[in-house]
């Protein structure tokens, strides 16, 4: 990903933007202005606190809006703004229903991985629907959280941090809990602490999962022996500490997390020193088509089975880190047909943008067309064919891997909506060629493509407002 990924945040010397002016990004996300000026206090006082001068974070400029419009659907957006650059789209009822569920039916505590989508418009929901501990990864995500929920709990779960990471995020943020793999970071994570004493550490177990669409195995994690030697060095300096784990991304069979945490318990005994955490991770899979995972009911079955078969003391806390799973399904992203050469489609964003997995991997989303414009006279045809498909950009690599089956008479002007794209999609999109979506989403009331068996559409969540028709001179096939 490299030089795909953005940075969340660029430090610049220009004097702040005054509360109630133009809100704007962080990084390739927008700040919503009711959460600028709280940001800059927020930001004002850390930077206090630590004897800093404070530097503004860089902005985008962009006039400050009222209350954004809700759509009922694709269509609907359509109809009124002829858009010519791609679209995010947000259901927040989805989103509000996925952490809902998980904070009913895990176990223990549940922490949102912000990579998978750090839009202010996902935290912002997620803390409102009952979401308080997030799981970050850089002090971009540190900063970006800590501006947006102040009484966040924030949890530093990447095992290799730098140095200026960790000591701003322990004495300007009040972040306390890290996870290291190996010697080398717990060394560093004393130094730049100055010997803390009211430490978390969290020592992550390398675990191999046939199960997952997207193994994690090799980057990341220690050994049996290696987790055993560290359980013992941070049990002396610590003031929590933990086990922590992930079995892959998107795990289709919920014995991986039995399989895991049988693990942890072999590491246990060797140890023998009790963690007062274990940290299942995430790797909580949804539907992609081709690609439906078992019931979601099974997976915390599993897990609480085996997190209990290791007679634990009662006092020992379980987490969980999901964030594909939670935010997936809110998500859907609207292209553009912009030519049509035979069986190939030109659409205005691809690998390098939104679409990063459809085209690095063989992930395939669910998709529908739309016809709308000056061709909205003729209904999109029953017939189908199978197109290859193009980004926008100059690279030849801009293709998705897996062919599209659409309309046999889509042409240019029809638009594609892509669903499940609410992880990652934004996240991983860069501006290479001049290309690519905002990532400040635009709000749908309709129900996603694809929904996850045994999850949040259990408990019945429905879309805000009636039902959507489609327009008259809008075909959805």
């Amino acid at each position: 990903m490299g030089k795909n990924t953005p940075s969340l945040i660029e430090e610049i010397t220009e004097p702040p933007i005054e509360p109630g002016g133009p809100s704007g990004t962080v990084g390739n996300a927008y700040l919503l202005p009711e959460f600028e000026s709280q940001d800059q206090a927020q930001r004002a006082s850390h930077h206090a606190r630590s004897g800093a001068a404070p530097k503004n974070v860089a902005l985008k400029t962009r006039p400050s809006a009222t209350r954004p419009q809700v759509y009922n659907d694709a269509t609907h957006y359509i109809a009124e703004t002829r858009p010519s650059n791609p679209v995010h789209f947000l259901r927040t009822h989805v989103l509000r229903g996925a952490a809902q569920w998980f904070l009913r039916h895990f176990p223990g505590t549940v922490l949102y991985a912000v990579k998978a989508n750090p839009s202010p418009a996902v935290i912002k929901e997620l803390w409102a629907s009952g979401i308080r501990h997030f799981d970050v990864a850089s002090l971009a995500e540190v900063e970006l959280v800590a501006g947006l929920c102040p009484k966040a709990k924030l949890h530093f779960m990447h095992p290799v941090k730098s140095r200026e990471a960790i000591r701003k995020s322990y004495f300007n943020y009040g972040v306390r809990d890290f996870v290291i793999d190996s010697a080398q970071e717990l060394f560093k994570l004393l130094e730049e602490t100055r010997g803390a004493k009211d430490l978390g550490i969290m020592i992550r177990l390398a675990v191999s999962n046939g199960h997952a669409f997207h193994s994690l195995d090799g980057k990341f994690g220690a050994d049996n022996r290696l987790a055993a030697e560290l359980l013992q060095q941070a049990r002396k300096v610590s003031s929590r500490l933990g086990i922590a784990f992930h079995v892959g991304q998107q795990t289709m069979h919920s014995k991986a997390y039995a399989a895991a945490m049988a693990q942890v318990g072999e590491v246990i005994k060797q140890a023998k020193v009790n963690p007062d955490i274990i940290d299942v991770g995430g790797g909580f899979p949804v539907a992609f088509p081709g690609l439906v995972p078992p019931d979601m009911h099974g997976y915390m079955n599993s897990i609480k089975e085996a997190f209990e078969s290791l007679n634990l003391p009662k006092k020992t806390k379980l987490w969980c880190e999901p964030g594909r799973a939670l935010v997936q399904e809110s998500g859907s992203l609207l292209v553009k047909v912009e030519l049509r050469k035979d069986n190939r489609l030109y659409i205005n964003d691809g690998f390098y943008g939104a679409l990063f997995d459809a085209g690095y991997s063989k992930l395939a989303y669910p998709v529908r067309a739309i016809r709308a414009g000056e061709n909205a006279n003729g209904a999109l045809s029953n017939k189908t064919a199978r197109f290859t498909v193009f980004g926008p950009t100059c690279d030849s690599i801009d293709v998705l891997k897996t062919q599209l089956v659409l309309p046999a008479d889509i042409e240019e002007g029809d638009y594609l909506e892509f669903g499940q794209t609410g992880g990652y999609a934004a996240a991983l999109q860069s501006g290479f060629n001049g290309f690519g979506a905002d990532a400040k989403p635009v709000v749908l009331r309709d129900m996603p493509m694809l929904q996850t068996p045994g999850f949040w559409q259990d408990d019945a969540v429905q879309p805000e407002g009636e039902a959507a028709e489609i327009p008259a001179t809008l075909v959805a096939f």
